[in-house]
């Protein structure tokens, strides 16, 4: 009996060649048993050992596999479109939500937080992007007509950045806004089908309210190398957040086999799974029992429209109603992502993950030669620091720092901060304009504040939304560690035993919060 080994790619198709018999390599007699080995790399290539016992004679030409009998596909940016979610009310990251849309909230000291999903877009080499706005959607707009024009300097190809605000059509159901993700994208399909876009094979749907660096290519060639219909990117999750996100089991093949959008009691408890599959430790199966989704979904664009127009045309979101109906009814595979990812929904997960950019080593970090963040280009004037204590901070561009101290802080643009100001654990935005000193000598010659912080102030544990005037003597600490009040007449909240200062308010000499 005469044996062979052969190895191959197991994304290439073998075609049969004509010569090839019942009773040869490919025939019924063949005993054979695979085994598969996995490397990392950039496009997640995977090599397969096959092993195969032959009981026949073997011609050794049918055992010569050429490179034009394999076909072995490497997806183009080009047939790749990407959907960002504008987000709805954001009630939960109420008051910064209060006059902005969620992807708007500035992050960081000088981005804001659309420019995550659209660097990514850009790193990736995705040059098709359609943002959905409906609320509050103003200064969304306005910073992606000033980053993210295509034709402006900027030489992208066929790229385009299409901003798709809700608006009213014909028909009964285009009287109503936005019902969800799924009913947004669904709005709007008709672009999908328009004769531009007719080669997008593709449609990644994504946040803009999520902290994290992704290739995407490598998402869509495992979507396209599983020959899945939809894939879930997703990541294990412990159990003091689970609840919040979509849960998942998946087979051994990584086919999501159930799905339940942000389950509760009982039905929490039963979405444990061994999460060692995903390549955990022992111990960090035991912390992360869950396999919870990104909210980053990745469709063929027929199956995408043949969802959203055909099968569950009165579904209005994908979390909760597209994913986990198609379960049943299509491959739908898991993406494990092993990067930092947080989901800025709340006032905490967003001041955190804010004070967590200036430790060290971060945890995420936007300063990344090869995957830089854009956002918009503002042409400030360095930092000026007069006799300053700065210890593990972040302080932006066209800042004044006079005489003080800043301590686990993030400083945004255009801040000032004057001699004795005392700021730690703090997220200050920064101001849309500047003062000049005659400006800020005659205010407070008369009695009222400028923009920025006035000496001798001492500021712990603190939001300062944009252009907040922070008057002398002030004291923010909340020293009662009150957990939530609303006192907008005062010009601050608290949420979550953290202050938040209002964008435009004036807090007045001598406060104590």
């Amino acid at each position: 009996m005469d044996s062979c080994c052969v190895s191959f790619n197991p994304n290439m198709h073998v075609q049969k060649r004509p010569n090839f018999v019942e009773n040869g390599f490919w025939g019924k007699k063949i005993k054979s048993f695979c085994k598969v080995s996995r490397t990392e790399s950039k496009r997640m290539k995977k090599v397969a050992v096959v092993r195969s016992v032959v009981e026949a004679p073997v011609d050794e030409e049918i055992l010569r596999f050429e490179s034009q009998f394999f076909d072995e596909r490497k997806v183009e940016p080009k047939t790749v479109a990407s959907i960002i979610l504008g987000g709805g009310a954001g009630t939960r990251l109420f008051p910064l939500t209060n006059k902005r849309a969620k992807p708007a909230v500035p992050i960081g000291g000088c981005y804001r937080l659309i420019d995550v999903p659209m660097s990514n877009c850009i790193n990736s080499g995705i040059r098709k992007i359609f943002i959905l706005t409906q609320f509050n959607s103003f200064s969304l707009n306005r910073h992606l007509a000033k980053t993210y024009n295509f034709g402006n300097g900027m030489s992208f190809g066929d790229g385009f950045v299409e901003v798709l605000a809700a608006t009213q059509t014909p028909g009964e159901a285009g009287k109503k806004w936005f019902q969800g993700t799924a009913d947004a994208v669904r709005q709007f399909i008709w672009l999908f089908e328009d004769a531009k876009n007719k080669n997008v094979e593709n449609i990644l749907i994504l946040s803009g309210d999520h902290l994290y660096r992704m290739d995407y290519m490598d998402f869509v060639q495992k979507h396209v190398d599983t020959n899945a219909d939809i894939t879930v990117s997703c990541i294990p999750m412990d159990d003091s957040r689970a609840s919040d996100y979509g849960l998942m089991k998946i087979d051994e093949t990584g086919r999501i086999v159930h799905f339940a959008e942000k389950p509760k009691g009982n039905l929490l408890k039963s979405m444990q799974v061994d999460t060692t599959l995903l390549g955990l430790s022992d111990y960090e199966a035991l912390q992360n029992p869950y396999i919870a989704s990104m909210g980053v979904y990745v469709f063929k664009t027929d199956v995408l429209l043949e969802l959203l127009k055909w099968k569950y045309p009165s579904c209005n979101d994908f979390g909760s109603e597209i994913i986990p109906y198609a379960v049943a009814e299509h491959n739908v595979q898991a993406y494990l992502f092993k990067d930092y990812w947080e989901d800025i929904g709340t006032i905490k997960s967003f001041f955190d993950a804010n004070l967590a950019l200036t430790e060290q080593p971060p945890k995420f970090d936007f300063n990344d030669p090869k995957t830089p963040f854009f956002t918009s280009p503002r042409f400030l004037p360095p930092t000026k620091v007069e006799r300053c204590r700065i210890i593990d901070a972040i302080i932006s561009h066209g800042c004044f720092l006079r005489e003080c101290s800043v301590e686990h802080s993030v400083v945004g643009i255009r801040s000032r901060l004057d001699q004795g100001v005392e700021l730690k654990d703090t997220m200050m935005m920064g101001a849309d304009y500047y003062q000049t000193d005659s400006e800020i000598a005659a205010l407070v010659a008369t009695g009222r504040v400028p923009i920025g912080v006035g000496p001798n102030t001492k500021i712990t544990n603190c939001i300062i939304d944009k252009n907040a005037r922070i008057g002398r003597d002030v004291v923010i600490k909340n020293k009662d560690n009150v957990e939530e009040a609303d006192r907008s007449d005062e010009g601050f909240y608290i949420r979550s035993g953290i202050t938040v200062i209002i964008k435009n308010a004036t807090i007045k000499d001598g406060t104590v919060v």
